[in-house]
């Protein structure tokens, strides 16, 4: 024990000596010096001045006892000036005696002195006091007596009474005037010290006594504009009596309304403005604090404390029974790991925070590191004024200090009042402000200078009055706008600059506070809250809390109300509904089902419900309604080129709406209401942003980002990024801003907390619950006012949304077009539709959609369907039939195929990829599926079965390389551009033949840069665009009948629909462009698109003799014009007209290359070229994509089972076969085997799935990389955020019918055993709660 005394006393000794040597080492600013003491810097001004300032008296020590013969002694005090600074029209005396007497000659006038600069009256002649300064006044005075107590001797004449001015009094003595504010100042003026006697000790209940001397004045005389205490203290800290002045405090500095008494919130300094209020009423479902406050009745005795005087959790009858793992030793309070030695006392004994053990320090990017080393502040707090770090670091080394425009700049970098310039009285450490060139200005001068002329050491200088600053001239001033780029901003809401000064004003319903720069809003605002799977409201004045009713069974992730009809609209995690809870009849419903949601947003002007759908990449709205709609009900709002939107937030004061993007491109987005004028804000400074809000006072949005620690900010345009890091914004979940106020919630430490939004500082604790708070929103009437809404004045069939400059606009669901009108949803009435290509989406755009409107600036109604697993798509077709889209990727040249539904593109794999070449060409042959295609180094036209299982060469020779391919199935026509690739200024020949490859002949031989081929709907004529030449073209395909369009830019696809011609036009923005009767411009786009087709049914009726089982092909088949021809693979030779056989030719062990020449088997899709055609790397399966859980391509039945029976004796041909299913069926990742005469796929190690596509390792990757992002939040949040991305990715990047979602429990288990980091597992093992936390 004696040991700890030790100890104790050691470090109190420690802590001793760190203080008197912080005191000892107390540094002045330039233009001060220390007292003798330590204890306080006073001005060089007030040295020696008469006044002791030092409360030691050190100031007026070690001073001259007179004044020079050069010099003149200030009337009050010692300080002493030179002689021709008196009345030079300043003041250099504090008492400003320099420039009082002095006067111009007068008709009285009986004594000139000063070099004819002054003249006096007979009364002033030896009166005792020097007036003139050459002292001829009192010269050649003959003695006398005082004749009387008020008379002074006088010469020449008789004797005069002492006459004071205005303002002042003669003292007892008669001997001196004192200016009445300077009676029972605490100095003494008069010689007999009559002007400090009979003072009052202490000044009476209506008075005020000055901050300097004893001086007491009726409290009626303060703030009144006219100082009467000498300091000026009276008129300090004034604000203006405002209309609604009712209650005045603070010694009558301040005077606030009505509405801010008894609101729960301290305006007053002495706390007048909140006492003596009626204690509120609780609800029969509340409970009254000791301390006041109402809490909902089931928080008592649930083990927290939630009153200031924590009476909920005193007098329980048992014990509460804590989910956590800790509670306190005593008082037996719930207690979570985050809050012990957190700094806030959370057990009623302190417990909790006893013998805390020092922690490293580690400061972020955004975050100044104090050079105590023990404190890490923003970096924004440095050199703001403002002292943070322990040992003032931050404020240190702040390089030059910047006066205000009209002040003076010392040397020494100090700023001065020009009136302080040249005076004779040094005030700038360095002395620079006195010698050199002084001089005095003259009239001349004064007129050169638009306000005036002032003296400095470098010579006359033209001067600026206050809030003016001198421009470039030298000569000429101008206002100052104080609100313009001031940091801090000098008002909090609305800055008016008026000449030389600024005005602040507040937005519609605030008040201004004292101080004339702070609003402040009336009405209590709360605080709604998710903590997992409750809602709470919390008064932020009151600090009353309410429990909303919650059917929620995992956590709620996003939340927002609606206070027109009193509801919190909310969705949990892993859901696929939309719910409310009410706040004034507590009950709970459903607004929608069947919809994914992440994020939920209220438009409540435009009367809509939005949401991120971040499964399918989509921002979705819906009507609000009182009963429940339908999921058909809904309108995509956005659905071009979101990656993983996350968090959506409104301003639909602005019709603007904004989201933050952490896919491949981490940024933060703005958008119409309607999905018009998209643009990206942010993109940088960022790492991982989640939650955003916008601040309608400041119009700024906020942020947090989980990776770097911090909440940022910026303009709405994404101007002026700010980046707060501070301890306590470790993990920020989601955000709120109202008034001057941040709000974030942080799941790890399971606290909301605030401070102020501009600065980070007087941060305080808001709420703290043991469990984890996710969403957080504020409610005040005035964030949802109802202002005139632009669709009020729209009558549309179905919704109205807002959008930008106070417009709206009507929106459909799904499946419904909007008609001419621009009001009433339609049904289709053609089903023709077009597919525009980008790289990682697939827009459809029903033709029909193009009467709507003319011109449009922007998508008209569409569907935009994001494609999974590719990037860098360049061609696409379809089969409208099979629903069937086919794509090339040029990011892994290879051919792949997807299905079409309604809302979503599911992957079912490539089917066919090359090595180190790209596919130029491609089309689909609607009726077999059969894919025809070409590429830079396999320079032929070629055609690849749908399962990428057979390959056989249709044209060979005499092809430079083939641009692009179109068919004609139900005439057995294929046409294709034949050019030089590598030369853009090369001709090209349009060539066509059977699709078989026979009677090949050329059509066109003129083109010039011909692209996007296409057919009419009789097979009889092709078009094609040529961008070089500026033309859509077309001819017969016996070359006859040859025609040109002249279009606008040069047109980079073409397409054919309904007989109506659709093209496109890259340059500024994407086009595109019909011609009926005349060219007109369809609608504009700033999106990148390299593709466009048109499909209809009616465009692709007809059939062929491969219709019906493939022709009794064995392997391919080509339909021609007049039947159909059986081909058979590259390797194979034909043994009827419908059967294929192995090559003879190649060695056992060998394979056929397309060239026909052999190579061991073991180097085709060996991921190395060998053959020299590249075709040994045509395979599938090469390099299986992480995540990817396509089902196998099944191959439709066919004639092969027989053949095979019939040629079972042949092993080479059962040996080919499984080869080749090896290859297609298996990924090139396993081997086929014959399993009840099926095959079936045995995989290599490291593979899985059936066909071998998915890598073992791979298949928790985004759960292991997002779960990192997410460290430090606990094993909940890790689950949830992993949740979220986990279900995106699997929805986006895998086929729904080969992936199963995870449960949250699975995915839990799963980020307890990825291979993650050490710091990752040592998180999720600390953590208290499981699955059963968030489910």
């Amino acid at each position: 024990m004696s040991g700890w005394v030790c100890l104790c006393v050691a470090l109190l000794a420690a802590c001793l000596q760190v203080y008197s040597a912080g005191s000892s080492l107390m540094k002045c600013k330039l233009g001060t010096k220390l007292c003798k003491d330590g204890s306080e810097c006073i001005s060089y001004r007030h040295v020696c001045d008469g006044e002791k300032d030092c409360k030691d008296g050190s100031d007026e020590e070690d001073c001259e006892s007179g004044c020079g013969d050069d010099q003149f002694q200030c009337a009050h005090g010692m300080k002493c000036i030179e002689k021709n600074q008196v009345c030079d029209g300043a003041a250099q005396c504090q008492d400003l005696s320099d420039e009082q007497h002095c006067m111009k000659h007068t008709e009285n006038c009986a004594h000139l002195c000063d070099a004819k600069h002054l003249c006096l009256s007979a009364r002033f002649v030896c009166d005792g006091e020097k007036d003139c300064l050459d002292g001829t006044d009192e010269k050649n005075c003959v003695d006398q007596k005082e004749t009387n107590a008020i008379s002074v001797p006088a010469a020449p004449g008789p004797a005069l009474p002492i006459k004071c001015t205005l303002g002042s009094k003669p003292c007892k003595d008669n001997l001196d005037c004192v200016y009445y504010n300077h009676v029972c100042d605490g100095d003494v003026d008069c010689r007999d010290g009559s002007d400090e006697e009979d003072c009052l000790s202490e000044c009476e209940i209506d008075q005020f006594q000055c901050a300097h001397g004893k001086k007491c004045i009726d409290k009626s005389q303060l703030c009144d504009g006219v100082p009467q205490c000498q300091d000026r203290s009276d008129e300090l800290q004034c604000s203006k009596h405002t209309e609604g002045c009712a209650h005045q405090c603070d010694d009558g500095s301040l005077c606030i309304p009505s509405s801010f008494l008894c609101d729960g919130e301290g305006d007053c300094k002495d706390g007048s403005d909140e006492a003596t209020c009626v204690d509120q009423e609780c609800s029969a479902t509340e409970f009254r604090c000791a301390s006041d406050q109402c809490v909902s009745a089931s928080v008592r005795c649930d083990g927290h404390p939630d009153c200031w005087d924590r009476s909920d959790e005193e007098g329980c009858t048992k014990a509460p029974a804590c989910n956590t793992k800790h509670s306190c030793p005593q008082s037996k309070e719930c207690l979570v790991q985050e809050w012990i030695c957190d700094g806030h006392h959370d057990c009623k004994d302190g417990s909790d925070e006893k013998d805390c053990p020092m922690s490293s320090l580690n400061c972020g990017d955004f975050q100044w590191f104090c050079k105590s080393k023990t404190m890490c502040v923003p970096i924004v707090w440095r050199c703001d004024g403002m002292k943070d770090c322990d040992d003032g670091s931050d404020e240190a080394d702040c390089g030059e200090v910047r006066c205000l425009p009209h002040e003076y700049q010392c040397g020494s970098r100090e700023c001065l009042d020009p009136a302080l310039v040249c005076n004779g009285i040094t005030n700038c450490a360095d002395g620079s402000d006195e010698g050199g060139s002084c001089q005095t200005c003259t009239e001349v001068d004064h007129t050169h200078c638009s306000h005036a002329c002032y003296s400095t050491p470098q010579g006359l200088r033209c001067r600026c009055t206050a809030g003016y600053k001198l421009m470039e001239d030298g000569q000429t001033c101008a206002d100052v706008d104080e609100c313009e780029d001031q940091t801090p901003a000098v008002c909090s809401h609305i800055c008016i600059n008026i000449p030389g000064s600024y005005r602040c004003d507040c937005h519609p319903g605030f008040i201004m506070q004292a101080g004339g720069s702070q609003c402040k809003i009336t009405g209590e605002p709360l605080l709604l809250t998710s903590v997992q799977t409750d809602l709470y409201l919390y008064g932020l004045r009151s600090s009353s809390l309410d429990v909303l009713p919650s059917s929620a069974k995992k956590v709620i992730m996003s939340l927002d109300y609606d206070l027109r009809d009193q509801k919190v609209f909310w969705v949990s995690v892993d859901s696929d509904t939309i719910r409310w809870s009410s706040m004034d009849q507590k009950t709970t419903g459903i607004l929608i089902k069947g919809v994914r949601a992440d994020s939920v947003a209220v438009d409540w002007l435009g009367r809509n419900l939005y949401w991120v759908d971040g499964v399918n990449s989509h921002i979705v709205a819906v009507r609000l309604a009182k009963a429940s709609v339908k999921s058909l009900d809904k309108s995509v709002i956005l659905d071009e080129d979101l990656d993983q939107p996350r968090c959506l937030a409104l301003l639909p004061q602005k019709g603007l709406m904004f989201w933050t993007e952490i896919g491949n491109v981490v940024k933060i987005e703005r958008a119409g209401m309607d999905g018009s004028e998209r643009r990206a804000v942010v993109n940088s400074s960022l790492g991982w942003p989640g939650g955003i809000a916008v601040d309608m006072i400041s119009e700024r949005i906020y942020w947090t980002d989980e990776r770097l620690g911090a909440i940022g900010s910026s303009s709405l345009d994404g101007d002026n990024i700010k980046i707060l890091q501070m301890k306590e914004t470790t993990n920020p979940f989601a955000v709120a801003v109202f008034n001057d106020m941040l709000y974030w919630s942080d799941a790890k430490k399971r606290v909301v907390q605030a401070a102020n939004k501009l600065s980070g500082k007087n941060r305080q604790v808001v709420l703290k619950r043991p469990g984890q708070p996710f969403a957080v929103k504020i409610i005040h009437p005035i964030l949802q006012m109802d202002t005139d809404s632009a669709c009020k004045k729209m009558d549309c069939s179905h919704m109205c949304v807002l959008a930008p400059r106070r417009r709206a606009v009507c929106k459909c669901p799904s499946g419904l077009l909007l008609a001419e009108d621009g009001l009433t949803c339609s049904s289709l009435i053609s089903k023709t539709f077009l597919l525009l290509l980008s790289p990682s989406t697939v827009t459809k755009i029903y033709l029909q959609s193009r009467q709507a409107a003319a011109e449009l600036k922007g998508w008209p109604e569409h569907l935009a369907l994001q494609i999974p697993n590719i990037n860098d798509a360049t061609i696409l077709d379809y089969s409208v039939r099979d629903g069937i889209l086919v794509l090339t990727d040029d990011g892994t040249a290879s051919l792949n195929s997807l299905k079409l539904n309604d809302a979503a593109l599911i992957s079912q794999g490539p089917f066919l990829k090359l090595q180190d070449d790209t596919i130029t060409a491609m089309a689909l042959d609607w009726i077999t599926l059969n894919v025809f295609w070409s590429s830079k180094k396999q320079p032929r036209l070629q055609v690849t079965s749908k399962t990428g299982a057979l390959t056989a060469v249709i044209i060979r020779d005499d092809i430079s390389g083939v641009g692009c391919i179109a068919l004609h199935p139900p005439g057995g026509t294929v046409c294709f551009t034949n050019l030089d690739l590598q030369d853009a200024g090369s001709s090209a020949v349009l060539e066509c033949a059977h699709m078989d490859g026979a009677k090949r002949r050329v059509v066109w031989k003129d083109a010039a840069q011909p692209t996007s081929l296409v057919f009419s709907s009789n097979g009889d004529t092709v078009y094609w665009a040529d961008t070089r030449m500026g033309t859509i073209n077309s001819v017969h395909t016996d070359g006859s009948g040859y025609r040109k369009l002249e279009t606008v830019d040069g047109p980079t696809a073409v397409a054919l629909s309904d007989d109506t011609l659709i093209w496109m036009t890259v340059s500024d923005m994407t086009r595109l462009w019909y011609r009926d009767q005349q060219q007109k411009l369809w609608f504009e786009t700033g999106a990148q698109v390299i593709g466009l087709k048109s499909f209809s049914r009616s465009n692709q009726s007809g059939s062929s003799k491969c219709a019906q089982n493939n022709g009794n092909c064995q392997h391919l088949c080509l339909a021609t014009p007049s039947g159909r021809t059986c081909g058979c693979a590259h390797d194979h030779v034909a043994i009827t007209d419908t059967t294929c056989s192995l090559k003879e030719g190649c060695s056992a062990g060998s394979r056929r290359c397309l060239d026909q020449t052999c190579l061991p088997a073991e180097k085709f899709c060996d991921g190395q070229v060998d053959c020299l055609d590249h075709s040994d790397e045509s395979c599938i399966g090469l390099e299986p994509k992480s995540g990817t859980k396509a089902p196998a391509l099944t191959r439709p039945p066919s004639p092969e089972t027989e053949l095979d029976n019939a040629l079972k004796e042949d092993g080479k041909l059962m040996n080919l076969e499984l080869e080749h299913c090896s290859q297609s069926r298996c990924s090139g990742n396993g081997r086929c085997v014959q399993i009840d005469g099926a095959a079936e796929c045995v995989c290599s190690e490291g593979y899985s799935g059936s066909s071998c596509q998915d890598q073992a390792v791979k298949s928790m990757q985004g759960l292991i990389i997002y779960g990192a992002a997410g460290l430090g939040v606990g094993i909940v949040v890790i689950a949830v955020i992993a949740t979220i991305v986990k279900r995106r990715s699997s929805a986006s990047r895998s086929s729904p019918e080969g992936t199963k979602e995870m449960s949250m429990s699975e995915l839990e288990k799963k980020a307890e055993s990825a291979p993650n980091t050490q710091t990752a597992q040592t998180e999720i093992s600390k953590a208290e709660e499981a699955a059963s936390s968030a489910d």
